[in-house]
């Protein structure tokens, strides 16, 4: 019990200090003392679990760092987590969204970045991708930015990997998950293509969000990206989970999709490719 107490004592005191709380903060926050609290990070005290699961959740800890936090202090895990064709509800929802929004690409991706549900949608946009990054799982972001991936085809390389590089750390942030370390190293080491250079803002929509820009065979598409969660998940899978939406940055783009689309039709009808612009 004297064991479990300190491992609870650490993970509370470097969760606090991640957080940037101090004692008294996170004492008031939770409804208790900053000597209960003091009691608590070096093992004098042991938590209740409903004292665990209020510091959880005024660490803002995930429901996995909660699980975590409960098995420290003795307790048993408080969510689940189920695999994704377990919740054919959630996943029937999910499949919808990712019709509804063709023809632009849609996926859902895991807190690792890698894509669990696609609506494959402008199979162009991956042409000249090594096979090995297209191989499940796909993770995005080494697919888009890996210099045998989209990376050389991304006019905003130098942006787009800054955007990539912020979303990473902030996630590393929150929370100390060696896989996404590995990955934010990863993509640090990725060298810009030959010419790649910063653009200058100006008055489109780069003023306000980072757009992706992809040179393809039919000429330059820009995309802007939202990235939506569900609501008051009450498992761990689901609320890890991440839909990720392309929308047109510009009407040139909306053109271009349209003459990927019929593309796409001509060569699965088996007719001659559409004449293509570069």
């Amino acid at each position: 019990m004297a064991v479990r107490a300190v491992e609870f004592g650490v993970l509370l005191r470097r969760w606090r200090a991640s957080r940037g709380m101090s004692q008294t903060t996170l004492a008031l926050a939770a409804n208790s003392s900053t000597r209960h609290l003091s009691y608590l990070e070096t093992g004098r005290s042991h938590p209740s679990k409903e004292m665990v699961l209020r510091l959880g959740e005024q660490l803002k800890l995930s429901f996995r760092d909660q699980n975590t936090f409960l098995l420290a202090a003795g307790f048993a895990p408080e969510f689940a987590e189920r695999c994704l064709e377990e919740m054919s509800s959630a996943t029937s929802a999910m499949e919808q969204i990712l019709r509804v929004h063709l023809p632009y690409p849609a996926y859902v991706l895991d807190r690792h970045w890698n894509v669990v549900l696609s609506n494959a949608a402008l199979p162009q946009l991956y042409e000249g991708c090594s096979p090995e990054l297209l191989r499940g799982p796909v993770n995005a972001v080494r697919l888009i930015l890996h210099p045998d991936g989209m990376g050389p085809r991304i006019d905003n390389f130098v942006e787009w990997r800054a955007h990539t590089i912020t979303v990473l750390k902030q996630q590393i942030e929150a929370r100390a998950d060696p896989v996404i370390q590995a990955l934010l190293t990863e993509v640090l080491s990725y060298p810009a293509p030959k010419g790649a250079v910063a653009l200058a803002s100006s008055d489109g929509p780069q003023r306000y969000v980072t757009p992706l820009r992809v040179q393809t065979g039919f000429g330059r598409v820009s995309f802007l990206n939202t990235t939506t969660v569900f609501g008051a998940p009450a498992d761990i899978t689901l609320s890890e989970l991440a839909l990720e939406m392309l929308f047109p940055a510009d009407e040139a783009t909306i053109a271009i999709v349209k003459d990927m689309v019929n593309d796409a039709k001509l060569s699965a009808s088996g007719a001659p490719l559409a004449s293509r612009v570069g």
